[in-house]
């Protein structure tokens, strides 16, 4: 493909020849600082216009989403610059001016939002990326024409919807492994050059590309809604001042006797919380976790009232909540808090704040307190999941069902999220309760993978521990279930169940055609040993997916949910295999099911034989009617049935 001129080398070459200029007029020789000047800003930031639907959908955002919008409405400008000039990034000399213009158009949309004061930006991270890849043809040489074609074929095409936005997103994934250099900043990074090349040259210029590969979103309030809200304040505030007015004797006559209230009530708070240890106090110190006061939480929540109940548990209630910055949250409310209960909780804050990843719940912060009427507060406040849980669009009160495109990304979410748990976390995490529940969509259907409480760490080095049998019915593994031995395949093999669940529509313990409680492992897999994987997809689901790649999925679920302990891949393969070519290995046989009876038991040793355990160890027997024949010829079994 032919490489344009780029602006930066234009400027070089008008710099050569001011310098031979002025060494002509012998004048002074340029100080560095006069090289170093700042030039215009190539990059046309009023692009970003376009992808501004209006007034009526304009939302507030918090300075976490706000830097996030900026971070990729930069890198929609810099696939504009691509286009027009053949490099991802401007001329470092011209960082200064770019900020000053970006930060001019930031100010129309949130007033007083400084990007890089407020996002920790560098001034020259705008003109640094991929330290090994700075023009189109060392792109394109990088990741090679194969992989050109593969992107072009999947990304040339509208986005506006799941389906080819998933395909092109999974095969720009694999691009990125091809960016063997070193990114400098935050904000051009290896990984987004991919998606600046895709926007640059292959996908159409509209809002699907710009919802697709760089999420943005509009933060600007409509200016309607700005006067309506600055009529309430105004409302408020009068209203306000008529109380305080009218109620400043009485305040001022119970002022002392609430101090006093108050104090009593800050001294038992204190001695509660000093209860709990150090680790909370230290968790808050080393991260961004914020430490709630109860009245915010109490505020948040209308006195957590039953409307805000969204979720249920053996822990207690999940409540929905607005903070004072109009942020939602989803705020988890422990009862029967007792010296055990504030362990569990500790523990739960302790393993939400070490790890931050897409693909688990962010925890955003913790209460505790002590109440007259309520008594003992342990709250956790983590970002509130608009989607709800992937149990309820499966089991619950959804009509519409999940598209394929949307079920493949919560897939790979998941598989996403435990692999970090299994191989980014330090000590690695083994989340023990990997349920439907407990894997949250947020308002794109990313998958979050949430509910700590229950999560061991593991210390270096040891393959498995052995502790107390905890989880869900139907998602537990067996090694865990009968003998207590928890590894990192325990997550596989509740992971290769849910995703049998999403696949299937049916429940890990669900009742079989017979009115008999079955295991969708064992359904799953009596489906694949007959060679009818397809069956086990659901039947109405919508846009199905190519069959080979449903297939693939099938496959890779119930190998994940083999009831051998090594036969499961681990969780880092299975991110392999879900997003990338590589293929899925044979499966083994498994055992046969506890639950059998002697026809299934016939059925299974039809083809071979089993092995049964004697007094003489493992030997061979032949099924003949109900009975194993004797080794010893005289039709008695040496087992003891």
């Amino acid at each position: 493909m032919p490489i344009q001129t780029a602006p930066y080398e234009t400027l070089m070459s008008s710099s050569f020849l001011f310098l031979l200029l002025l060494l002509l007029s012998s004048s002074p020789t340029p100080s560095l600082s006069q090289l170093n000047s700042t030039a215009p800003c190539p990059l046309n930031f009023t692009i970003l216009r376009q992808f501004n639907p209006g007034s009526h959908n304009r939302r507030r955002y918090d300075l976490k989403t706000g830097c996030q919008y900026f971070v990729q409405g930069l890198r929609l400008v810099d696939s504009e610059y691509l286009r027009s000039t053949g490099n991802f990034l401007p001329p470092p000399n011209a960082s200064e001016s770019c900020w000053a213009d970006y930060q001019a158009l930031a100010s129309e949309l949130v007033p007083n939002f400084d990007i890089r004061a407020n996002c920790g930006f560098q001034t020259s991270w705008i003109s640094e990326g991929c330290t090994n890849v700075s023009t189109r043809s060392q792109f394109e040489s990088q990741v090679g024409n194969t992989s050109l074609s593969d992107v072009a074929a999947a990304c040339n095409q509208s986005l506006g919807n799941g389906s080819p936005c998933a395909l092109c997103t999974t095969r720009m994934t694999l691009q990125s492994s091809s960016l063997t250099g070193e990114s400098v900043g935050n904000i051009s990074t290896c990984t987004a050059y991919p998606s600046i090349y895709v926007a640059a040259f292959l996908a159409p210029t509209d809002m699907g590309t710009a919802e697709c590969l760089f999420a943005l979103r509009t933060l600007a309030e409509g200016s309607g809604k700005k006067k309506k809200k600055v009529i309430l304040i105004v409302l408020v505030a009068c209203g306000v001042g008529l109380l305080i007015v009218i109620a400043g004797i009485w305040f001022l006559w119970h002022k002392y006797k609430d101090f006093r209230a108050k104090k009593r009530k800050k001294d038992i708070s204190d001695k509660i919380e000093q209860g709990l240890g150090s680790a909370l106090e230290s968790i808050s110190g080393s991260t961004n976790v914020i430490k709630f006061k109860y009245e915010e939480i109490s505020a948040a929540t209308k006195n957590f009232s039953r409307d805000n109940v969204i979720g249920r548990g053996g822990y207690g209630n999940v409540y929905k909540g607005i903070l004072d910055d109009g942020s939602e949250v989803a705020l988890k409310r422990f009862k029967n808090c007792s010296a055990a209960g504030d362990t569990i909780f500790a523990h739960e804050v302790e393993v939400i704040a070490s790890v931050r990843h897409v693909n688990l719940v962010a925890l955003r912060g913790y209460c505790i307190a002590n109440t007259p009427l309520m008594g003992h507060q342990r709250i956790i406040v983590c970002d509130l999941m608009k989607n709800g849980s992937l149990h309820d669009h499966l089991f619950g009160s959804f009509e519409i069902k999940l598209s394929w495109p949307i079920r493949q990304r919560i897939a790979l979410g998941m598989a996403r999220g435990l692999a970090y748990l299994h191989y980014g976390a330090q000590p690695t995490i083994i989340h023990r309760d990997i349920k439907a529940n407990n894997i949250l969509l947020d308002e794109t259907f990313e998958a979050k993978v949430a509910d700590f409480g229950l999560a061991k760490f593991t210390p270096e080095g040891m393959t498995h521990l052995s502790t107390r049998v905890a989880g869900t019915m139907g998602y537990v593994a067996p090694e865990y279930a009968l003998y207590g031995q928890l590894t990192d395949k325990t997550d596989v093999y509740s992971f290769g169940v849910v995703l049998l669940e999403l696949l299937s529509g049916k429940k890990a313990l669900h009742v079989n055609n017979d009115s008999q409680p079955s295991l969708v492992t064992d359904w799953a897999w009596e489906l694949v040993r007959k060679g009818r994987p397809l069956d086990v997809i659901e039947h109405d689901m919508p846009e199905k997916g190519a069959p080979e790649v449903l297939e693939k999925y099938v496959l890779i679920a119930v190998l994940c949910s083999h009831p051998q302990l090594h036969a499961r891949p681990t969780m880092d393969q299975a991110v392999k295999m879900l997003e990338t070519g590589v293929s899925v290995p044979s499966i083994p046989e498994r055992p046969i099911p506890i639950v059998s009876d002697i026809d299934d038991i016939e059925r299974y040793s039809s083809s071979g034989s089993i092995q049964l355990s004697t007094t003489c160890g493992f030997q061979t027997y032949k099924l003949e009617g109900n009975l194993p024949s004797s080794p010893n010829g005289d039709g008695e079994s040496s087992h003891s049935r």
